[in-house]
Formats: structure tokens, sequence, C-alpha cells
């Protein structure tokens, strides 16, 4: 894809299948799970926006995320579920039971191996960057969606709750983490956040996205021209509907004003902004939805 660089605006430069307990009540905001995920090939290298060639080559990856500062948590401690859906949620494409689609995270945020899966425990590989596992995803059918995208979930075992009303396959978005990817499609489209301040982008920044069905995940702005990453928080293969992009004042970067993809000015409440992005359908063809953040 060849992407369109936008320039902010003048002011923006002059500003700078198991069963547990169910729920009784949504979690408070800070109970959703923190760190990250993100997919990668078998070695933890990230591939360019997130399309891979064949559903075999599509592996998890956790840790604190791609060009997250040294201080940046990743997953916390556990055992996990993960799930190949589509973009709704309400297709499961993973083929075989969710005890085989299980691995753990150690005391450093990474995924360690998939030993609670036993025998049929998915294969993995070596992260050459954080040293810990990536877990293959395969196998899994076909997505129906027409714009070819895929979503893969991540869920704290003990929180699947297949009792609650929201969610997917027992996956709960509130306590999920999501990353969507493409196989062999053309069709690219995304969600991308630049942090600016003085008028250069900076990179190590992170950006929460909550997507249509209310799950989440965290990105960082950083510098991989061979990813095509040009200093921009990625959401990748974001799916038809209304997503939010929350970003908040963080060491370096006091937010001074936020501009949505429409050219408009989010609200800036406090310390953090919510910017509602809507992706239209991908048959529509490639589109690029900025979101813009100035700092001081």
């Amino acid at each position: 894809m060849n992407k369109i660089f936008a320039i902010p605006s003048a002011i923006f430069i002059a500003c700078a299948t198991m069963l547990v307990a169910p729920a009784t009540a949504a979690p408070p905001a800070g109970s959703q799970l923190s760190g990250a995920i993100f997919t990668s090939d078998v070695t933890g290298t990230p591939v360019n926006l997130n399309v891979y060639d064949a559903k075999e080559d599509v592996y998890l990856n956790g840790g604190p995320g791609i060009n997250a500062p040294d201080d940046a948590a990743g997953l916390p401690a556990g055992t996990y579920s993960f799930q190949v859906t589509d973009p709704s949620g309400k297709v499961l494409l993973s083929s075989d039971p969710v005890a085989c689609r299980q691995f753990t995270v150690n005391a450093s945020g990474v995924i360690q191996d998939t030993s609670p899966s036993g025998a049929c425990a998915h294969a993995t590989g070596l992260d050459g960057e954080d040293g810990g596992a990536t877990v293959q995803l395969f196998p899994y059918a076909d997505t129906p969606n027409n714009g070819g995208v895929y979503k893969v979930w991540v869920t704290p075992t003990d929180k699947l709750d297949c009792s609650d009303r929201s969610s997917k396959n027992c996956f709960v978005p509130r306590y999920s983490k999501v990353d969507n990817y493409k196989v062999l499609s053309d069709m690219i489209v995304e969600i991308d956040v630049r942090f600016w301040k003085n008028g250069v982008a900076m990179d190590g920044y992170a950006a929460t996205w909550t997507d249509t069905n209310g799950a989440h995940n965290v990105k960082f702005s950083e510098w991989n021209p061979a990813v095509l990453a040009f200093h921009e928080a990625h959401f990748e293969a974001t799916e038809q509907g209304t997503h939010s992009i929350r970003v908040a004042s963080q060491p370096g970067c006091t937010i001074v004003s936020v501009q949505a993809p429409d050219g408009s000015a989010a609200k800036v409440k406090g310390s953090t902004s919510d910017v509602a992005v809507t992706v239209a359908d991908h048959a529509d063809g490639n589109h690029t939805y900025w979101v813009d953040v100035t700092c001081k």
C-alpha cells in the first residue's frame, strides 16, 4: 500500500468451551486487562500491514508491544486462552477445543509456553526480540468477512464466561485483548495515531483501541519503514463500524489537542481524549484513518 502522509493542520503544528462463575456486573475501567498482544510470524517479526500469505503463517505474540518504552507492562502473569473469529466475534473460526488453545505468561509479561493445553497444544516459535514464545493460531477456518478480516482474541482463562451476554464464544470483550489481520488481501484499512511535539513526530507513545465489540488493545507509535510504520501507532485491518481511540498524557507528552480523522477537534478531558472513528466497508477500498495528537 502506498500510504498517504497527511501533515497536521497549522493549528496543530502551532500547538505542537469452558465455564466459570458468571460476572455479576461490569468491572470498573481500571480492571481492563493490561498489556498488549499482536500478530507476527513464527520468529516474532511483525508482518507488513498485518497481511499474511497463509493462515498457517500467523502467530500470536505478547509482551509490552512493538516499540514500547522499557517500563511498559506486558500481559499479567497467568494462563490465557485464545480464539480466532470473524470481526464481529459471532463466527468462531478456531476449529479445535478451547482447552487446546491455552498458553502461559511469565512474570516478564511475555508468553512462556503452551503447557496448559497438553498434547493438543498449538505449535510455538521463539521471539527473537524478547525471548518469549510465539503461538501458531492455526487451525481455523476461512473468514466469511467480505474484507478478509480475521480477529484474534486473548482472555485470561479464568475470565471465560459463557453466561455473559456480551461474550463471544465465552470470551468477554471487556476482559479481552484483540488484534485484526488479513490473509492474501489487497485491501488495507487501518487507524493510525501520531503524536506531535513542536512539529516533530514522536515514537514510543501509547494509544488504546477499543473495537466494535468492546474489546481492546494497545499499540505504540514507532519508526519501522520495513512494515510501513512512519511514527504511527498502527491498528491494522480494523473492521467496518465505529471504534474508539483513547490517548492520554504520558511522560514527554502533555496533550494540547487531538484531531479526529474527519479533521474536527476531539474533546480533551483532563489528560485524556476519546476519539470515535467510523470505519467504512473494506470493499470501498484502501483507507487510513488518522488521529493526530499534539503535545507540549
